[in-house]
């Protein structure tokens, strides 16, 4: 069975916070993205001293470190040698708190992934070479933003770099965003599925906004069958865990830079409660499913 965790800053930029709510939901494991204020490349050794006493006083574990390594442009070397030195910071994170993946992307996206495949395919190679050294893997999440939107074009990213060290994020509501993408359940989850080592639960439906989709509470927006989806990870025996990233938020939603860019007081703003509404969501699909 699946472990829950949640993406830190969708609750609060107060790791205490965090954990508290966790605690109230009996959810074991947290997925820090910006702890107060801060991204988790740039957490001081001081800060994760206090993460770990806070993580070790709840009983809690780390499922992934959401970097945003190589969200950046393509073709910029010292951008790029800027992100191999965020990979090793969040190498030497993940190894503190005993956790194996570290979240990554595929640059922002400049036209069809086709373009610069092969451009894609070298940039990893060295990033793959810091994780087999280090006996971490890299997920790699595709986003509507960078060059890998879907999981069609994930499912030949991670055939073509054909390396054990990157493996897939499935965040079922990235597929609703990709002006190409599938549906979310049963088709991309089929392509991600071999290589599947995270996940990300959102929630989204399509409209006719300026990105297409739009993010809601989870289990309310039925283009993507959350049920269906948790039962398959139950019956695929899937053991890893499923961070809910709420993105939802009750008032206004959040704009086009913070979805990319997320982290900061801005953004999470109003998502305690978002988050409760959806981890009581889940909470109520998971009491539904035949384990």
């Amino acid at each position: 069975m699946f472990k829950l965790s949640v993406i830190s800053d969708e609750i609060s930029q107060d790791f205490q916070r965090v954990a508290d709510v966790c605690g109230e939901f009996g959810v074991p494991m947290v997925e820090p993205r910006s702890v107060w204020d801060t991204a988790p490349q740039d957490l001081t050794d001081e800060q994760l001293d206090e993460m770990e006493r806070i993580l070790g006083a709840a009983n809690m574990g780390v499922s992934c470190i959401a970097s945003p390594f190589l969200k950046c442009d393509l073709g910029d070397d010292a951008q790029y040698q800027e992100h191999l030195g965020l990979l090793s910071r969040c190498i030497e994170i993940a190894h503190k708190f005993d956790c194996k993946i570290i979240r990554g992307f595929t640059f922002w996206k400049t036209g069809p992934a086709e373009d610069v495949w092969q451009q894609l395919l070298d940039a990893y190679a060295e990033p793959i070479a810091m994780c087999e050294a280090a006996d971490v893997y890299i997920g790699i999440e595709n986003e509507a933003s960078t060059h890998i939107a879907t999981a069609a074009e994930a499912e030949r990213l991670y055939a073509d770099l054909g390396s054990d060290r990157v493996k897939a994020i499935w965040d079922p509501a990235n597929e609703v965003y990709a002006a190409d993408g599938e549906t979310p359940y049963p088709d991309a989850y089929e392509r991600m599925k071999p290589n599947l080592i995270h996940v990300h639960i959102k929630d989204a439906v399509r409209d006719d906004s300026p990105e297409g989709a739009r993010c809601v509470p989870v289990g309310i927006g039925g283009y993507i069958d959350y049920h269906a989806q948790l039962q398959a990870l139950v019956d695929d025996g899937y053991e890893g865990s499923c961070s809910l990233e709420t993105h939802w938020r009750p008032d206004a939603p959040l704009d086009e830079d913070l979805l990319n860019r997320p982290g900061g007081s801005a953004f999470s703003e109003g998502g305690e409660y978002a988050s409760r509404v959806c981890l009581e969501n889940i909470r109520e699909i998971i009491k539904t499913l035949k384990v």
